[in-house]
């Protein structure tokens, strides 16, 4: 008999204990706070052009790509630094570009960031066998001259620092290349001559049109 209420109270007290358990489980769910999400972080716009600098409006924004007989040129990032800053001599001491083209000093060096890919069924290059410029760069109505880096002169299809290339079939190129200015940039337009075809695109509009 005694055995038998000795069981019967150990069960009780087991069954209490359980349910008690529970009860402070339950309760400490119950004041938790629910977790919040975070909003995803989101990432800063790329920096395409530093045109605003000078002043200047542009009609389209970058990146921009012109094509012609099978080439196509993209502009993907253009900023114009003075010749002295730093960003620009920084370029100049690593690439070994040339400072000075013209008799006339350089105001301005023009860093640019292009993508080039041929959709033609032919080789595309710019080497001695093809010296002819495929694409320019016009400011205030003449050709801004590209500078050559020669420590990447002899290289073909550099993406750090172009000059000359070659382009199979269905090639593409992501590479940086050089110009200089030697005024006040006030207007800006690409044009690609290739293969008897032309296109062009205007970046900044002329004063008064």
């Amino acid at each position: 008999m005694k055995k038998t209420m000795m069981k019967s109270i150990l069960a009780t007290t087991m069954l209490f204990s359980v349910v008690l358990g529970n009860g402070a489980i339950t309760s400490a769910a119950a004041v938790t706070p629910t977790a919040t999400t975070k909003p995803a972080a989101t990432s800063a716009p790329i920096m395409r052009d530093n045109l605003f600098k000078f002043g200047l409006k542009k009609e389209v924004d970058l990146p921009v790509t012109i094509t012609a007989g099978g080439l196509s040129y993209t502009l993907e990032k253009l900023m114009v630094y003075d010749v002295k800053s730093k960003d620009a001599q920084a370029l100049i001491k690593k690439y070994g570009y040339r400072e000075q083209v013209f008799k006339q000093a350089t105001k301005y060096m023009v860093w640019t960031k292009i993508t080039i890919e041929n959709k033609s069924q032919n080789l595309i290059q710019l080497t001695s066998k093809s010296p002819d410029s495929k694409w320019i760069i016009n400011s205030n109505g003449s050709n801004l001259a590209g500078s050559m880096p020669k420590l990447k002169a002899d290289e073909i299809n550099s993406k750090e620092a172009l000059w000359n290339w070659k382009l199979q079939p269905g090639q593409k190129l992501s590479t940086y290349q050089m110009y200089v200015s030697t005024e006040d940039i006030t207007n800006l337009k690409i044009l690609i001559y290739y293969n008897g075809g032309f296109d062009e695109k205007i970046i900044v509009k002329r004063q008064g049109e």
